[in-house]
């Protein structure tokens, strides 16, 4: 944005400068309206500032271009269009730092494929410590349950202290069940991940070929 203004700046400085060079001097003035029709004068027209003019001298040779004046609502536009414009470059600048890492990371796609197929093993274990721990935490809930059950049976209230640990083994189960299917989609996820990795990274590797020929 500063980069903006300022350039701003030197435009206008520089454009103040040619016109008071242009008056007095042999030099005119030429803009396209709205219609696209170019038009031409010895003095400084409302229509040339609107529309952004060309200062020429006698020699019929552009020696400066100073854009249409502004709006506050144009100004600020452009002044947005500048921002995206910035930000997408540096989207692109990063994606190539990114790009330029992974090359330098895996110097084949073994390595590259090696260290995916760890994250999975990785994320596996996690997925079968959590399945333990359901099963583990399931089968206490069934214990809880059978004996509520057998009081029951026996025409005897439940005491509160086991509806209480009924109730909260039932959310201890429940978190349990949540983190595993958090954790297998997760793992979804990831495999389609790695899957557009290593085919980007292939593409990398591909064009470097084709930038050395062969």
């Amino acid at each position: 944005m500063l980069r903006f203004v300022l350039m701003a700046s030197v435009t206008l400085s520089l454009g103040m400068a040619a016109t008071a060079m242009a008056q007095g001097s042999g030099m005119h003035y030429r803009w396209v309206d709205g219609s696209g029709l170019s038009h031409y004068s010895d003095s400084l027209t409302n229509d040339a500032v609107k529309f952004g003019y060309d200062v020429i001298n006698s020699d019929g040779m552009v020696v400066a271009h100073i854009g249409k004046q502004l709006s506050p609502s144009e100004r600020a536009a452009a002044e947005q269009q500048a921002a995206t414009q910035a930000a997408q470059q540096r989207k692109v600048e990063q994606q190539k730092r990114d790009d330029m890492q992974m090359l330098n990371t895996y110097p084949d796609e073994d390595a590259l494929k090696a260290e995916q197929q760890q994250v999975l093993q990785d994320l596996d274990e996690q997925i079968s410590t959590t399945r333990a721990n359901l099963h583990s935490q399931d089968a206490a809930l069934t214990d809880l349950l059978n004996r509520a059950a057998d009081d029951e049976r026996a025409k005897q209230p439940v005491p509160k202290a086991l509806v209480d640990q009924i109730t909260a083994q039932r959310n201890v189960v429940a978190n349990q069940r949540a983190l595993l299917q958090h954790q297998q989609a997760h793992r979804e996820d990831l495999v389609q991940q790695q899957a557009q990795a290593l085919q980007h990274y292939r593409d990398l590797k591909a064009g470097e070929k084709a930038d050395r020929g062969y």
